[in-house]
């Protein structure tokens, strides 16, 4: 057997995560343990791992693969000596699933009472929708945020998959299971986290809540001061077609923005007052499309307005702030984000692309 390992880098140095496959905000919780230190296995049936280099398989990097048949009672068995060994178990199937083939939270406790369990889903293991399929957009509607996204007038607006199953989705899950990870240090235990969009999602919004609460956000779209009704934050088009955004909130910031554009404050008036709001937008427009996104770039660069170029991928790869951060990196000719966040002792080593393995031809955590 091939022992795969190389030395690990990192805060999760020593954390060993188990990876049943699925797609989505699990796969993207263990590729964020695997950056920061964690060795993750991940374990798929056979031929599921796309050719090493192919865009489709740049969100499996930092893992070992492991290629196993779950029906087949030789390889569960030693996909369970992988959870007997493991700190973390990630799946994110619909409820039931892993209970069927012998892998549920009881199965695996009965292996390894230490483990963390991890549960990712959309709707959450209970709920009178949790058998539903379901994608991001789903999720996030009933949840009141994809509502608050739009222009006035129109339809609400899928803000990409970020909100569900990114923001309210792995990003919860991984509080979770670190949390219970430094709770195991007390009790010695493991236990379930179940970590649901519908509820991480909600998390994620509680200052808009918060803003509801205190008679500060109208459920109609377009009234509120982050979705884009507010002229000072927003984007416009300049005259090359190219986009800057304006995030102006504070009193001071506005102030400067009104001076960098050379706009008298008295012809836009109070800054919060919603009357004044057409005028402001038109002046803003106006002055924004006189000139270039690069040549506004130029002009706000250092200036505290809060003004900055909308970048496109390409672009933001070689924005020199992006790569003075190192933001970016490259792994088998595909640039993506590098680990985050930074630490000041126990830097993450450069994630590497999966090696991929029979589970029986592994000798992953001997």
């Amino acid at each position: 057997m091939t022992d795969h390992r190389i030395p690990a880098r990192g805060p999760l140095a020593g954390i060993r995560v188990l990876e049943l496959a699925g797609v989505g905000p699990g796969p993207h919780a263990a590729m964020v343990l695997g950056d920061l230190g964690a060795d993750v296995v991940r374990v798929q049936r056979r031929g599921g791992l796309p050719a090493p280099g192919q865009p489709s398989g740049a969100g499996l990097r930092g893992r070992t693969i492991v290629e196993a048949d779950l029906k087949n009672s030789g390889d569960l068995l030693e996909v369970k000596r992988l959870v007997q060994q493991a700190d973390i178990l990630i799946e994110g199937f619909r409820p039931g699933v892993a209970e069927r083939v012998g892998l549920g939270p009881d199965d695996a406790a009965e292996i390894n009472p230490r483990l963390i369990y991890g549960r990712m889903t959309g709707w959450g293991q209970t709920g009178p929708r949790a058998m539903e399929a379901g994608h991001d957009l789903n999720y996030i509607a009933l949840t009141g945020l994809l509502h608050a996204v739009g222009r006035p007038g129109e339809r609400p607006a899928p803000p990409l998959n970020l909100f569900g199953d990114f923001g309210g989705g792995s990003m919860f899950l991984l509080i979770g299971l670190i949390s219970a990870l430094v709770e195991r240090q007390t009790s010695g235990r493991g236990q379930v986290v179940d970590a649901a969009i519908v509820n991480g999602t909600p998390a994620l919004g509680h200052l808009l809540w918060a803003m509801r609460g205190s008679g500060r956000w109208s459920d109609d779209r377009g009234e509120n001061v982050f979705d884009g009704s507010a002229p000072f934050y927003d984007t416009y088009e300049c005259s090359d077609g190219k986009y800057v955004a304006v995030g102006a909130l504070e009193p001071q910031f506005f102030s400067m923005l009104l001076k960098t554009l050379d706009i008298d404050p008295a012809e836009v008036g109070a800054q919060r007052d919603r009357k004044n709001y057409p005028r402001m937008r038109e002046l803003f427009t106006e002055r924004f499309a006189s000139r270039s996104r690069d040549a506004w770039a130029t002009t706000f660069a250092g200036v505290d307005a809060c003004v900055t170029p909308v970048l496109t991928f390409a672009e933001a790869e070689t924005d020199p702030h992006m790569v003075s951060r190192g933001v970016f990196t490259t792994i088998d000719g595909i640039t993506q984000p590098a680990p985050a966040p930074s630490f000041s002792r126990t830097s993450p080593a450069v994630p590497a692309s999966p090696p991929r393995h029979a589970v029986d031809a592994v000798d992953v955590w001997a």
